[in-house]
């Protein structure tokens, strides 16, 4: 799913228009085709929209790919103007008219046509999954942008697409995650379901995770809020092992995993694993380096494209995101796992939001990572748990859980950049010779700002730095 794609009030705009100006007309069944279905087929909705969650832990040349490079996960090989913070143009109505269009489209089929709908699933289990989706669609619209429309969003024609505060938009995703997970009932599972395959108890797992996560964002802006969520999350059941973790897998052929597709089938080879990745882990004895890239040879981040052309001609083994082992046509993509919640759990811990211990959390969080990506080796691990850069002593903790937590997300650029953010760690320097800091959110595209021009302009005042309005430069209000 590329996100340089058309707003939600374009959308809307056009139907009200076709509305306004078109008298209805009665031509009985004339048009009607006998062989086709009058109501959506939810099951294949379904599949459509989790078939797109792997873009938004990386999708090359698309928005999670530039969040993965704002936090320094990946590095430009030839055209570097990403990395050196050239001005970003995606649009967020993609996101509006894509999987938020076939996820209401799921909610509104099972409400008004439920025994049709209720072929694919218990009417009540297709809602909740699909609320759970919007909300985990609409958290990762609203840490890349910031304020944006929700409310009216996806309600219809005619609707002022007015953009709603991030701290109004938070708590109502964690009450319909809540909701979300209470509708669930005993009968069938959703079909077309590719995530869990039908697995409620793991919907609900996921669905907690994400609000546990979304709590601990609120620790600089809501401390008091962002705790009671968090335990509230906790103690409803999180993912808590590596079996737990929500993972897309890729049948290979049309569909394939996409560092496999981007790497092998296309032969690009403009995007690499960041010199600060690699450097990071080589110098600490992390195992993971053999995991996350072809090579342990990181691409110095931020270069200008004739430096980064002379790099890549001096180093050409770079490191290619992920290993071959890691780099098949049908290997899964991460979505949350299992160490990236331990670690938040550890860093809730050290913050005295809830009485786990942080030091425990903290190196099974390490362990579930090095296991997932398949590195962990008991006496490998034990001396880079003694290693002063990753040993938790007295003023160091919550950096290193901040640092841990980025290599837990690794590749997942949404997440990373988020993170990062929040927390200020790992100290990632600039791009080289770049004035400006690194990004903090995504200015909105050229089709938000024509089509829902006086909102955008209202929305976006926020985020004015140095004179320029809607800046990548502003903060999202959790970054505050």
């Amino acid at each position: 799913m590329k996100h340089n794609m058309k707003k939600i009030t374009l959308f809307v705009l056009a139907a009200g228009l076709f509305a306004a100006g078109c008298k209805k007309v009665d031509f009985g069944d004339t048009n009607v085709n006998p062989n086709a279905t009058t109501t959506p087929i939810t099951a294949a909705l379904l599949t459509n929209v989790l078939s797109q969650m792997a873009n938004d832990v990386w999708d090359a040349g698309g928005i999670s790919t530039v969040a993965g490079l704002y936090c320094q996960f990946g590095a430009e090989t030839q055209y570097t103007d990403a990395s050196r913070y050239a001005k970003p143009t995606f649009d967020l109505g993609g996101y509006y008219t894509g999987p938020l269009y076939d996820l209401q489209n799921i909610i509104n089929t099972n409400e008004s046509s439920p025994e049709a709908a209720s072929k694919y699933g218990s009417n009540a289990n297709q809602i909740a999954v699909a609320r759970i989706l919007k909300a985990y669609f609409f958290w990762k619209i609203t840490d890349y942008w910031g304020d944006i429309p929700y409310t009216n969003a996806l309600k219809g024609a005619g609707l002022d697409q007015t953009y709603d505060k991030q701290q109004d938009i938070y708590p109502a995703l964690i009450n319909e995650l809540k909701a979300a997970v209470a509708q669930f009932d005993g009968g069938g599972a959703p079909q077309g379901d590719i995530l869990f395959d039908g697995d409620i108890d793991q919907w609900k797992k996921f669905a907690n995770s994400i609000r546990l996560l979304m709590a601990l964002r609120m620790s600089k802006v809501n401390a008091s809020l962002g705790q009671t969520e968090f335990n509230s999350a906790l103690s409803a059941g999180v993912i808590a092992a590596n079996a737990d973790n929500a993972k897309l897998a890729f049948p290979g052929g049309n569909f394939n995993n996409p560092f496999y597709q981007y790497y092998n089938i296309t032969q690009r080879r403009d995007l690499a694993v960041s010199a600060t990745v690699t450097d990071w882990l080589v110098e600490n004895a992390d195992s993971r380096v053999n995991a996350f890239g072809s090579s342990a040879v990181g691409f110095e981040y931020g270069l200008t494209r004739d430096d980064a052309i002379a790099f890549a001609n001096a180093n050409t083994n770079w490191a290619r995101m992920m290993s071959n082992t890691f780099r098949t046509a049908t290997n899964p993509v991460t979505i949350i796992s299992a160490s990236q919640i331990m670690l938040a759990r550890a860093e809730a811990a050290q913050r005295g939001w809830t009485s786990e211990n942080a030091a425990t959390l903290y190196q099974n969080g390490i362990q579930a990572s090095w296991e997932e990506w398949g590195v962990y080796n008991a006496t490998a691990f034990g001396n880079y748990m003694a290693d002063a850069d990753v040993a938790l002593t007295s003023g160091t903790e919550l950096a290193k859980i901040a640092t841990q937590q980025w290599l837990a997300f690794f590749p997942n650029g949404s997440q990373g950049f988020a993170n990062w953010r929040r927390t200020g760690y790992p100290v990632l320097a600039p791009a080289p010779g770049q004035a400006n800091a690194i990004p903090r959110r995504f200015p909105h595209g050229t089709t938000e700002q024509q089509n829902n021009k006086t909102n955008w302009e209202n929305g976006t005042a926020v985020y004015t730095v140095s004179g320029e309005s809607d800046s990548q430069w502003g903060k999202v209000w959790w970054d505050n």
